[in-house]
């Protein structure tokens, strides 16, 4: 019990730095996306937030358990958590979807971001240890919703670094859709992971 209590902690240690870095993540997507007319950028800031609400979620749920709440309302924590995961993938599904389509019908071209590619940069590095962490504390803790957040730093590392593959090719090579087809590739990833999970 010690040892799970141990590993609940850090679990939660790891949530608060994700949160963290998550806050500064939309900020910056968010203005640079805005700024530069880039649906990724914006779709990279709307992802953390989204992230950012999760891992509030999931920091409740674990402290739910480790301050010694009745069993069966830790499961039910757990379930909320984890449906809850998964709408929010679905949710940025739709919106990279609506705004992928929109962009290659009107041929929108996003303009260069040196705080988006930073931000992009940082996450490519930040976002895989992460994962690795969450779904390794996750499968310890038995928490399936955990394991499902690391998802949501997948998606987080997929989106910058479609980013940045966007950003060279329309810079490079003029390719002014390369962004948005990406995007659309992204989506189909998201969409396949977290559609299957809600069957389930």
């Amino acid at each position: 019990m010690e040892n799970r209590i141990r590993l609940g902690r850090k679990a939660v240690h790891v949530e608060v730095f994700s949160n963290f870095w998550m806050a500064m993540e939309f900020i910056v997507a968010i203005i640079a996306g805005i700024k530069s007319h880039s649906v990724l950028l914006i779709a990279f800031g709307l992802d953390s937030a989204l992230e950012l609400v999760s891992g509030c979620i999931l920091i409740w749920r674990l402290n739910l358990e480790f301050n010694g709440a009745e069993t069966s309302k830790v499961d039910i924590a757990e379930k909320r958590a984890e449906r809850f995961i998964n709408w929010i993938l679905i949710l940025l599904v739709a919106y990279i979807l609506i705004s992928s389509i929109y962009n290659l019908w009107t041929h929108e071209v996003p303009d260069s971001s040196t705080s988006g590619l930073l931000i992009s940069f940082g996450s490519i590095i930040v976002m895989p240890i992460l994962m690795f962490l969450k779904r390794k504390l996750g499968k310890k803790l038995n928490s399936h919703a955990l394991v499902e957040d690391s998802i949501c730093n997948f998606t987080c590392f997929a989106l910058a670094l479609t980013v940045l593959i966007g950003l060279f090719f329309n810079q490079f090579f003029g390719f002014w859709w390369a962004e948005s087809v990406a995007s659309l590739f992204v989506a189909a990833l998201i969409a396949k992971e977290a559609i299957g999970e809600l069957r389930e």
